[in-house]
């Protein structure tokens, strides 16, 4: 029943991408699907929408888990769909040739959205302080 259509426009036909997919905290057996050393750590859905939107893909983000993703927390909730081709079946990029091409584009770009940039900047600075934490924390009142 999911397939009535053939027409690769409809929605339904768009790919489906889990962040767990290009999760580099993920194992293979956990649902990641390209090498870990392409992976990114935890890729939220809104990245990977911002990457593949910016790339001029046509994307839709559903309210989705992935069956082996056992955290039900919002950050690790949604799937992105894309559309990889035009009803006349050619590719809507010809840099998109299949989903690992998606995939494997994705992972490359998200360490550079500005949002990632900024975030592992400070996650490192607060990781060093490690024991001090409670007086940081006195400091920032």
């Amino acid at each position: 029943m999911a397939h009535l259509t053939q027409n690769p426009a409809d929605k339904e036909r768009f790919i489906c991408l889990y962040p767990i997919y290009i999760n580099s905290k993920k194992t293979l057996a956990e649902g990641r699907r390209i090498p870990s050393g392409k992976a990114v750590e935890n890729p939220s859905c809104a990245e990977i929408r911002d990457v593949l939107a910016a790339a001029g893909m046509n994307v839709y983000v559903e309210n989705k888990m992935h069956p082996r993703e056992w955290n039900r927390d919002v950050q690790f909730r949604g799937r992105v769909r894309v559309q990889l081709k035009q009803a006349d079946g050619s590719l809507c990029q010809d840099k998109f040739g299949s989903r690992k091409d998606v995939m494997f584009y994705v992972a490359e770009m998200i360490p550079k959205l500005k949002t990632r940039t900024q975030k592992s900047g400070g996650g490192e600075t607060s990781s060093q302080q490690g024991e001090g934490g409670k007086k940081s924390k006195k400091k920032k009142k």
